[in-house]
C-alpha cells in the first residue's frame, strides 16, 4: 500500500474539516467522527502484520520534494520505535472517540479538534524531516489548548495556559537546537536520516562563545540540553512536571487518556529518535545524570506525591509521572534489555493508564465527584466496573502476568548491569506503586457500601466497550510480550550501536 503513512495522518485532518460542514446534528456528528478513526486503526494493524522485523532501518518511506529552495522535504517512514506508538496512537484516538460521546457541549468544536490532534499525533510517529515533524509538534498544542480551556473543568483556563505555556518554551528550545542542526551541515538539511548519518561531522564542533565551555561542553552538548528540556518537559520530567496533574484533572476523560497515553511518550520517542542517533557523544557524557538519575527520581517521587493525593484523578496522574520514571532508566542503561524495557514500558503504559482514566470517568460521569475518601463499598454496588479497575491496577503495579510487569522487569534487568544502585531506587517504586494503589482500591471499593451511591448504576455497555479492547492487551502482553518486542529489536540495536562506542568505561 502506498503511502500509507500519509493517509493515516491525514484522514483524520480532513475528517477534521468535514465536522466542520456538516450539520449541527449531535449523533451525526459523534458516528462520522467514530467512522474517521477506523481507517487510521487498519493500516496501523496492516502495517504491524507487513513489517518486516529484522530491518533495523525506516520502512515504508514516503519522500517527496517539499521546499527545494531551503532543502525542506516531505519524509514519512517508520521503524520499529516509531510503529509500536503509531499503533498506539491510532487505538487510543479510536477508543477515546467512542469515551467522548457524553460530550454535549460544542459537539461539532469538540469532534474537529479531536481529529485534528489525531492528525498531529500521528504525523509526529511518522516524520523523518525536522521542519516536518516540528510542523505536527506544534500542531497539537492549538487543539489540546482547546479541549482543555473549553471542555474542562472548573479551573480549565488556568490549566489549559500553563500547558501551553509550558510546552512553548520547550517547543522554543527545540527550534533552536533544531535550526543549529540545520546549519550544522554542508548543504543545510532536515532530513533525519542524513542529521545521523553524518553525526560525526559535528560530533567535535565547538561553541567558543558558550560559557559551557567551562565545564567542556560542546556543540553538541549544548544541543541536546536544549532537546532533553524540550522533551522533558513533554514527559514530564522532575521539575518540569507540575502542568500535568493540572491538566489531567481538568481535562475531559478522553483527553486525559490522550495525555497519558500518547502525548507523554512523544518526550521520550523524541530523545530516542533525535537526541540518542544525532548527538551520541553527548548522550554518552550526560545520559547518566540526565535521564538515569532523573529516572529514578521519578519513579520515587511521583509514587510519593500519588501516594498524598485525595482526587482519584490526580492520583494517576501522578502514577504516569512515576511510571514514565522506568522509561528513562532504562534508556539511560545502554543495554538491549533496558532499552526494550523502556519501549515496551510506553507502550505498556499508555494501555493501562488509559484504562485507568477512563475508570475513573465511569465513576466521575455518575458521582460528579473524584473524591477517594469520598466513596467507599463500591464492589458490592458496582462489581463488573471493579473487576476491570482491579485489572487495571493490578497491571500498574507491575503484578507478573500481566504487562506492566514485563516492561519494568526488563528495565531493571537492563539497567542493573550498569547502575546497581540506580536499579535498588527504581525497584523499590514497585512497593511504593502497590501501596497507593491497594490503599485507594480499599478506600474506594471495599468496605461497606455508600449509601449515597446504593442505586449507582454498573459500567453500561459503551464504557466496557472503550475498557475490553485495552484490557485484552494487558494480559496477551503480560503472557506473549514478544508481540511488541519483535517489532522493536533490530531499531533499538540500531539506536544503541550508534552510542556504545562513545561511551566511558
Amino acid at each position: 500500500m502506498d503511502n500509507v503513512l500519509t493517509y493515516m495522518t491525514f484522514i483524520p485532518l480532513a475528517g477534521a474539516v468535514v465536522v466542520l460542514m456538516l450539520p449541527n446534528n449531535a449523533k451525526l456528528i459523534r458516528w462520522f467522527s467514530a467512522a474517521v478513526t477506523v481507517p487510521p486503526l487498519a493500516m496501523a494493524v496492516w502495517l504491524f502484520s507487513h513489517f518486516d522485523r529484522a530491518q533495523a532501518g525506516f520502512q515504508f518511506v514516503e519522500p517527496y520534494e517539499w521546499i527545494p529552495a531551503y532543502n525542506i522535504k516531505y519524509i514519512m517512514g517508520i521503524d520499529g520505535l516509531s510503529i509500536s506508538m503509531v499503533l498506539l496512537t491510532a487505538l487510543l484516538s479510536f477508543i477515546c472517540i467512542f469515551a467522548s460521546f457524553g460530550i454535549d457541549k460544542a459537539v461539532k468544536g469538540y469532534f474537529s479538534l479531536f481529529l485534528m490532534l489525531d492528525a498531529g499525533m500521528m504525523g509526529v510517529f511518522c516524520a523523518l524531516d525536522f521542519f516536518l515533524f516540528y510542523v505536527f509538534w506544534e500542531m497539537m498544542l492549538l487543539p489540546m489548548y482547546f479541549l482543555i480551556g473549553i471542555w474542562g473543568g472548573p479551573r480549565r483556563e488556568y490549566a489549559a495556559i500553563k500547558f501551553f505555556l509550558y510546552t512553548l518554551f520547550g517547543s522554543v528550545l527545540m527550534l533552536l537546537a533544531i535550526l543549529a542542526l540545520y546549519f550544522a551541515l554542508d548543504p543545510h538539511t532536515f532530513d533525519m536520516r542524513i542529521l545521523i548519518a553524518e553525526s560525526g561531522r559535528y560530533s567535535t564542533k565547538v561553541l567558543t562563545i558558550w560559557p559551557f565551555n567551562l565545564w567542556g561542553w560542546s556543540f553538541q552538548h549544548v544541543i541536546w540540553m536544549a532537546l532533553f528540556i524540550g522533551f522533558a518537559i513533554k514527559i514530564p520530567a522532575f521539575p518540569f512536571h507540575t502542568w500535568l496533574p493540572d491538566a489531567h484533572v481538568e481535562a475531559p476523560t478522553a483527553i486525559s487518556v490522550i495525555l497519558a497515553g500518547v502525548l507523554l511518550k512523544m518526550g521520550t520517542y523524541g530523545i530516542l529518535r533525535i537526541n540518542f542517533p544525532m548527538l551520541p557523544v553527548a548522550t554518552a557524557d550526560l545520559a547518566y545524570w540526565f535521564l538515569g538519575a532523573l529516572g529514578a527520581w521519578n519513579i520515587i517521587y511521583g509514587a510519593f506525591c500519588a501516594m498524598a493525593q485525595k482526587d482519584l484523578k490526580k492520583l494517576v496522574a501522578y502514577s504516569s509521572v512515576s511510571h514514565m520514571g522506568y522509561v528513562m532508566l532504562g534508556m539511560a542503561s545502554f543495554t538491549t534489555q533496558g532499552l526494550n524495557g523502556a519501549v515496551l514500558q510506553m507502550f505498556n503504559h499508555g494501555t493501562i493508564t488509559g484504562m485507568m482514566f477512563l475508570l475513573v470517568g465511569v465513576v466521575y460521569d455518575r458521582a460528579h465527584h473524584r473524591e477517594i475518601n469520598g466513596f467507599g463499598g463500591l464492589a458490592a454496588i458496582m462489581p463488573v466496573y471493579t473487576g476491570a479497575t482491579a485489572l487495571a491496577f493490578f497491571a500498574s503495579m507491575g503484578l507478573p502476568g500481566l504487562s506492566g510487569f514485563i516492561s519494568e522487569i526488563l528495565v531493571l534487568l537492563g539497567t542493573w548491569q550498569k547502575y546497581p544502585v540506580l536499579t535498588i531506587l527504581g525497584a523499590s517504586g514497585v512497593i511504593l506503586t502497590a501501596g497507593y494503589l491497594l490503599w485507594t482500591i480499599q478506600r474506594v471499593y471495599l468496605g461497606p457500601p455508600n449509601e449515597k451511591y446504593l442505586k449507582m448504576p454498573d459500567i453500561n455497555g459503551r464504557e466496557i466497550f472503550t475498557l475490553v479492547p485495552l484490557g485484552v492487551i494487558v494480559i496477551i502482553l503480560g503472557i506473549y510480550p514478544g508481540v511488541v518486542l519483535d517489532l522493536l529489536r533490530a531499531s533499538l540495536d540500531q539506536i544503541n550501536a550508534i552510542v556504545i562506542p562513545h561511551l566511558h568505561s
